[in-house]
């Protein structure tokens, strides 16, 4: 499903990604850790199109599309998704809306008709009960005014509107207390299916007591030095993350 080789990027001049190289198939949840500055949102950002970054080397294929060229949009279109580590609020525009729209055109980008009023309101009901929100959400503004868990669950119900093939969740713990971290979590696998996949990038390995990970990875200085299972997020844990600074690039 998603390919990377080589991925070198910089930012501001300033080389970040040095030879990332992934592969993500469908089915599969791999999870990034690694310490802060490291490049693990800038990798999130960079599949998802953010601007401001300039990839100077390496391939990055979605279902064997190269999507450099790809606007943001067109890659949501494909069925791209990122969980944002900071969920940006839009004042005046309510959830119900925002998604309406949202919805609308990735079901016209598949040559599909709009979905009827009635049958949009009965998937918002669903879906919103996969992260346990009120129904009042749907008319507040996005985002506008929730607390840090809210953001992060509203993240997690869009998802769940949008149905992407690959969904990268950027630091989705962060900000969230036991409870909102169980919901989070829990909705995130309910979502998961055979055709779909997970990024999960995370500092913590609590998140993934919840969300059981097929892959590990550790990254460090722009590319993964350690690649294990669903134990290796537990080394981390106990050890820290002092001794991968002296592993070589996986």
């Amino acid at each position: 499903m998603l390919k990377i080789n080589n991925l070198h990027a910089s930012i501001a001049g300033k080389e970040i990604l040095k030879g990332f190289t992934l592969e993500v198939n469908a089915g599969e949840i791999h999870a990034i850790m690694g310490p802060n500055g490291t490049g693990k949102s800038t990798l999130g950002n960079i599949i998802s199109g953010k601007e401001g970054y300039e990839v100077t080397e390496g391939t990055v294929e979605f279902e064997g599309v190269s999507i450099f060229d790809l606007e943001p949009e067109e890659r949501a279109r494909l069925g791209i998704f990122l969980a944002f580590q900071y969920p940006v609020e839009i004042p005046g525009v309510s959830n119900a809306n925002f998604l309406k729209a949202a919805v609308s055109e990735i079901r016209k980008s598949k040559g599909e008709e709009p979905m009827p009023p009635g049958d949009f309101l009965k998937m918002m009901r669903e879906k919103m009960a996969l992260v346990e929100m009120n129904k009042d959400f749907i008319s507040r503004s996005v985002n506008q005014g929730f607390s840090g868990g809210e953001k992060k669950r509203n993240e997690i119900f869009q998802m769940a509107m949008l149905n992407p093939k690959l969904a990268i969740l950027d630091e989705t713990d962060s900000g969230l207390d036991i409870d909102a971290l169980r919901i989070v979590a829990n909705g995130v696998n309910k979502l998961r299916t055979k055709d779909n996949a997970f990024v999960v990038i995370t500092h913590y390995q609590r998140l993934l007591d919840y969300i059981i990970p097929d892959f590990v990875h550790v990254m460090y200085d722009g590319h993964i030095v350690k690649t294990g299972d669903k134990n290796l997020a537990l080394e981390l844990e106990e050890k820290g993350y002092d001794w991968v600074k002296e592993l070589e690039i996986v």
